[in-house]
């Protein structure tokens, strides 16, 4: 059978084949041939007179042996081998097991073995009576579609007009040492023993490499482990050591080397003692296991967690500050004043408090002349860079306005204020600007890529027509056009952030409408704008600060 290969589906005693499937204990044998159960063969007593003393022999022996008796040719030389008796425990290569191997022939059943070293064994055990113990066997099987190859040490020893044939398979072992193998290579783990009535130390290859010392150099005794200790760590894995030599205690610690290299390592020692009737321990055995990649990364995570509680601490302290700043320049949610003849009402609603401040402001005052002076403007982004930014705004824009500059030009120079503030933290801002004249009525607004003013005239809500104006911070030369209108008694007006009509999902003219409806049901309404606010901010789910500006003449 040397190089041969066993097909998915395994000749039976027959010549026929079985499918993989359900055996007939009722097991399924994914990929590999499942034998056809087979009545026990009745062997002729006329033809093979010993077969039945010989069963009687096997039918008491352990493991697998089978007796095999010869097919005679013309020629007078054996060309088949029939199995006429087996052990209970017999296994071969197909699954077959004890009393169904009997009947079978092996050129037949096992084809590829015929002209091989095993098969020329068995010829010339059965004419010289010369027990025949060849080099252990290997045999290809086929199972799920993948070659395996398995090996077996078969004897043959001339019995009666036949042979008795034993066989143990080696792959097993083999297979198994390779898998531990395989475990202490990916475990980088070795084993160690050490016996301390001879004074014999026993590593296996792997501590070599753990520790880092050459194999020529030998094992090193328990007793002098500790000299190749980082000082540090010395006492401790001295104390273990010394504590599993007198008393037998079992040692589990974890130490650092330094290795001829001058690489520190860190290594796990697990070790435990057997004693003798007098409970003095005579032998060690134990395991190192080289931990350095395991510390390597716990000490960057160690690392990686100290980064994030500095970054969320300065995080925290970035967002009091602003907090602090922006509580300072907008001090209240909301509050109602009187100027230039006109109520308005102030309120501003964070999406969440104290987690990232936005720089949405406002501004409401009266100037020098007796005009009042209505601000609303939203800077991009978060935290205290927006902050900041708001405030820079928010002040020279009333300062500029309280000097009399006109409004076109007060966002123009807001334009190239915010191009060249130095390490910007910000992109873009947009605002609303207004100054009303309680002498005419007349309103006149500027914008910078912000929402319309909403107006609400008896109940009914429309948009102002939208002026030129680009936002703040987008381009070097903006321009800027002044619209106005004339206010009646009783008008409201509703300067806000976009923070008022965004939805996610959902485009910014169906929060504008929604704004008008909701806006135009409150405009009859004499409810604070408290009131009025939560019904805005009810009717859709936000996700950005707001700040109102309601306004009434």
């Amino acid at each position: 059978m040397r190089g041969g290969e066993r097909e998915a589906l395994e000749p039976g005693g027959d010549g026929m084949t079985e499918p993989a499937g359900l055996g007939d204990d009722g097991v399924r044998s994914w990929g590999r041939s499942v034998p056809r159960p087979q009545r026990t063969p009745e062997v002729n007593p006329a033809r093979f007179p010993a077969a039945s003393a010989v069963q009687d022999v096997l039918d008491g022996l352990p493991g697998s042996t089978i007796f095999l008796q010869p097919r005679f040719g013309p020629d007078g030389e054996a060309e088949d081998f029939e199995i006429t008796a087996a052990s209970p425990d017999a296994l071969d290569i197909g699954a077959r097991r004890g009393k169904e191997l009997v009947g079978l022939s092996i050129r037949e059943t096992y084809p590829t073995v015929h002209g091989t070293a095993l098969w020329r064994g068995y010829v010339r055990a059965l004419k010289t009576k010369v027990r025949y113990e060849g080099e252990p066997f290997e045999y290809q099987e086929v199972i799920a579609g993948i070659p395996r190859l398995s090996r077996f040490a078969v004897r043959a020893a001339p019995c009666q007009d036949g042979l008795i044939v034993s066989w143990v398979r080696l792959d097993s072992g083999e297979r198994e040492q390779r898998r531990l193998a395989a475990m202490r290579r990916l475990a980088r783990m070795g084993w160690a023993d050490w016996d301390l009535v001879s004074n014999s130390t026993t590593w296996s290859q792997e501590v070599y490499s753990i520790l880092g010392r050459e194999p020529a150099l030998g094992p090193i005794p328990l007793e002098e482990l500790p000299a190749h200790v980082v000082a540090e760590d010395l006492s401790a894995l001295g104390g273990s050591v010394r504590r599993l030599l007198r008393d037998g205690e079992a040692v589990d610690h974890t130490f650092r080397v330094s290795t001829p290299g001058e690489e520190i390592r860190h290594v796990r020692l697990v070790a435990e003692a057997e004693s003798d009737v007098n409970g003095d321990p005579v032998e060690v055995h134990g395991f190192f296991q080289d931990l350095t990649a395991a510390k390597q990364a716990e000490r960057l995570l160690r690392e990686r967690e100290r980064a994030v509680h500095a970054h969320r601490t300065m995080l925290t302290a970035e967002r009091t500050l602003a907090a602090r700043l922006q509580h300072a320049l907008l001090p209240l949610s909301h509050q109602s004043m009187h100027k230039a003849g006109l109520t308005i009402d102030v309120a501003y609603r964070p999406l969440q408090e104290g987690v990232d401040v936005g720089g949405d402001w406002y501004s409401a005052i009266e100037l020098p002349d007796g005009d009042a002076l209505l601000v609303v403007g939203d800077v991009a982004g978060h935290g205290l860079d927006a902050v900041a930014t708001m405030a820079q705004l928010r002040f020279t824009a009333k300062g500029m306005a309280i000097t009399g500059t006109p409004l076109t030009t007060i966002l123009a120079r807001l334009n190239t204020l915010l191009l060249h503030s130095s390490e910007r933290g910000f992109s873009t801002a947009t605002m609303i600007m207004a100054r009303y004249e309680p002498a005419t009525g007349t309103l006149a607004w500027v914008q910078a890529g912000h929402p319309p003013p909403l107006l609400v005239r008896q109940g009914e809500a429309s948009y102002l027509p939208a002026s030129e104006g680009v936002l703040l911070g987008a381009t070097a030369e903006p321009d800027y056009a002044t619209s106005t209108i004339r206010l009646q008694p009783g008008d409201q007006l509703l300067l806000y952030t976009d923070g008022l009509v965004e939805t996610p999902g959902e485009i910014i003219d169906e929060g504008l409408a929604r704004l008008a409806r909701t806006a135009a049901a409150c405009g009859t309404s004499t409810r604070p704008l408290d009131g009025i606010l939560d019904a805005l901010i009810t009717s859709h789910t936000r996700r950005d600060d707001v700040c109102v500006l309601h306004v009434r003449v």
